[in-house]
């Protein structure tokens, strides 16, 4: 738990698979590699990033389980076991501490959603099986976690912090109740962290540029955020994670093969992509230079 609370930044890190669409192991470990060496302190196994909700919990679990296997003593492994389902959350949560997790990801109910006494329900079920971090989202869920609740669920001793998505104003009223939180939005992490005392950020622009992320928390650098934003609009510009499969193809750092439902960005928007990757360094990208891949370049499975 006080490592996990010690992490600033965290990656929802990237499920790289090979043209059978299976997960391409090797190439995963490169992905945990490059992020180890750039100061990133912990992942989120399969979260909406990483396409958990395009898994299995057998391919889920094994997942986690080779995280905590291969870099448990130098990441904080979080793995996302929620779900709207809360039986289903419970099974999961277990089968990921059985494997050696250090916290949980947790989400509140979606679709179906519930009330706020189900919601409290809940998340009291899943806290109960060792720490989590709440992902407040509601653009997917459709719900929001809102203060008061908030404010009480992190009264269980194994609430460990949120991920939030509803900007620095929230999360500056959380921090000044003692709530610890991570944004859930890359765009907004420089104030988040910065000016209104957030811990960090759980990032998605990580993947592609990691030290810059590194250096982004951990200096009042406004110049390094202004030139960093158009690059987080693009790899939001459809739904995560689109443009981010999109280009790491586009740097090699993965073979270009997607999970249906997600399909590459189009040749139009892989352009605006690939100007803006070219004004960063090669040695800032995950990957080696950025190239304009064709439509026939593309595996999906």
């Amino acid at each position: 738990m006080e490592r996990l609370k010690a992490a600033r930044l965290i990656t929802a890190i990237k499920t790289p698979y090979l043209e059978n669409g299976q997960f391409d192991l090797d190439t995963f470990d490169k992905l945990v590699e490059n992020q180890i060496a750039h100061g990133v302190e912990g992942l989120v196994i399969a979260g909406t990033t990483g396409e958990g909700h395009l898994m299995d919990w057998d391919e889920e679990i094994m997942l986690i389980a080779h995280c905590v296997h291969c870099y448990g003593d130098k990441l904080v492994i979080i793995g996302n076991t929620g779900s709207n389902n809360t039986r289903e959350a419970i099974h999961a949560t277990r089968q990921g501490f059985a494997v050696g997790m250090d916290a949980a990801l947790q989400i509140n109910p979606y679709y179906g959603k519930t009330s706020q006494e189900g919601l409290q329900a809940h998340f009291q079920r899943v806290f109960d099986l060792g720490p989590a971090v709440v992902y407040n989202v509601p653009s997917r869920t459709g719900q929001d976690v809102e203060p008061p609740l908030m404010e009480q669920l992190a009264q269980h001793p194994n609430f460990a912090g949120v991920k939030e998505c509803q900007g620095p104003e929230r999360i500056a009223g959380y921090t000044q109740k003692g709530i610890r939180c991570w944004s859930g939005n890359d765009n907004d992490c420089f104030v988040s962290r910065h000016q209104s005392g957030g811990n960090g950020v759980i990032s998605v622009t990580c993947n592609v540029v990691p030290g810059l992320m590194r250096q982004l928390l951990d200096s009042e650098d406004a110049s390094l955020n202004e030139k960093l934003q158009p690059l987080m609009s693009w790899l939001f510009c459809e739904p995560n994670p689109i443009p981010l499969n999109t280009a790491l193809s586009m740097t090699s750092a993965i073979a270009p093969v997607f999970r249906l439902p997600y399909v590459p960005l189009s040749l139009e928007k892989r352009k605006e992509g690939l100007e803006l990757m070219q004004q960063f360094d090669a040695k800032e990208l995950t990957g080696e230079s950025p190239q304009l891949l064709d439509d026939q370049a593309f595996v999906l499975v």
